[in-house]
């Protein structure tokens, strides 16, 4: 379907642009301005890492999120922008943004409940297991961080480099914690595997850097790299399952579910290969570098593109099932749930869709590009923006 503006869509763009300009003008972590709508309760749902689960699927089937009527319940401004995707856990939101801070908000009402200086942006997501919250930096270091203090548990210098010039290559990176162990890739051209007390298990050297999340799942670890690569590898100890190469640049992380790996590349590809020996299924080309991950529900692959537009596909054999047009380059990566799309772009934006054809529900606008993927969980949407604040969303 096109992306045609509706007048019901374009009064509601108006409604929300209002509020949210309210909220994205505060500066004072005491002064966000509440909207209205029911209150967010303390015991909401959980989404503990980017991409939902450890094969970064990006759907959960048990959620429920708003779909029309959308508001913001709270904004929480950071120090600059944030291209971190949330983790929910036991009523906290974390986050990291380019202040160089991992941040817990309360998720009732946004108030900060501590933030952790790193030495270099933050924009890994955060994932949250067994009371700890990890996170990577740009000053070459994975975070441990105690999920109720933020105290430092440990920290491991995922960004080694052999580059005597330099001390330690960025982690753009979000990890992913799978079974006790923490898997993170970097700007060094190689991906890690940590205990959860911090301990090193194995490294394995990439072609290029690694600023996708690994995905975990069908016993190998999938991480994609800016040579073009996917590889899979042993949790055990890193060895090379297989390598494929998909054309380009991979900085969407890849999503496994029945069988394959999805990704896509900067020549505008998506790909979709055989988890057991990595040979192509098929591949369907957008108009613009796809520098989104994949999300994987009910048999579609559903996908942003910098051609402007998200995209369903049928991740069986590829086949384009519809597509929306927005107002610039989405880099969100699309989160499913409740058989609706939520997915941001760079028009500052949220855009809820149809999962099934692509209409429009409802749309939201930020004064900033929306890059981070939306959580949605228990009817709640938390919305990282460019505009340096993070927003909690609700309906009546």
């Amino acid at each position: 379907m096109s992306g045609r503006q509706t007048r019901r869509r374009y009064l509601a763009t108006l409604g929300a642009a209002g509020a949210a300009a309210l909220a994205g003008c505060s500066n004072d972590s005491d002064n966000r301005t509440p909207t209205g709508g029911p209150s967010i309760p303390g015991n909401v749902g959980r989404w503990p890492m980017y991409g939902y689960d450890a094969a970064n699927t990006g759907s959960a089937s048990g959620e429920t999120g708003p779909t029309t009527n959308v508001i913001i319940q709270w904004g929480a401004p950071t120090g600059q922008q944030v291209f971190s995707s949330p983790a929910v856990v036991d009523g906290s939101v974390y986050v990291g943004s380019n202040d160089g801070y991992v941040y817990s908000l309360s998720a009732v009402n946004g108030t900060t409940q501590w933030r952790l200086p790193t030495g270099g942006l933050v924009r890994s997501s955060p994932a949250v297991s067994g009371g700890t919250v990890y996170a990577g930096s740009f000053d070459g270091y994975l975070y441990a961080l105690a999920a109720g203090s933020g105290e430092v548990q440990w920290r491991y210098e995922a960004g080694a480099s052999d580059n005597p010039l330099v001390d330690r290559a960025a982690v753009r990176a979000s990890p992913t914690v799978d079974s006790g162990t923490v898997y993170i890739g970097s700007d060094s051209d190689r991906i890690s595997a940590v205990s959860t007390d911090g301990s090193e298990q194995w490294t394995a050297d990439t072609d290029g850097s690694v600023q996708t999340t690994p995905a975990v799942a069908d016993g190998s670890v999938y991480v994609g790299d800016n040579s073009g690569a996917v590889t899979a590898l042993a949790p055990s100890d890193g060895g090379e399952q297989w390598a494929g190469d998909v054309g380009d640049t991979v900085t969407g992380s890849p999503a496994v579910a029945g069988g394959s790996v999805y990704v896509g590349t900067d020549d505008g590809d998506v790909v979709a290969l055989s988890t057991s020996d990595g040979s192509e299924q098929w591949r369907y080309e957008t108009g613009g570098p796809v520098r989104t991950s994949p999300a994987v529900a009910d048999g579609t692959v559903y996908v942003g593109s910098d051609d402007d537009s998200v995209t369903a596909l049928s991740a069986a054999g590829g086949d384009r099932q519809w597509s929306f047009g927005t107002g610039d380059a989405v880099r969100s990566s699309p989160t499913v749930v409740g058989g609706n799309v939520y997915v941001g772009s760079n028009d500052s934006k949220l855009y809820i869709l149809s999962a099934g054809d692509g209409t429009v529900q409802w749309e939201l606008s930020t004064n900033g590009r929306v890059m981070a993927a939306p959580t949605v969980v228990d009817n709640v949407v938390f919305l990282a923006s460019g505009d340096n604040n993070v927003y909690g969303l609700t309906a009546p």
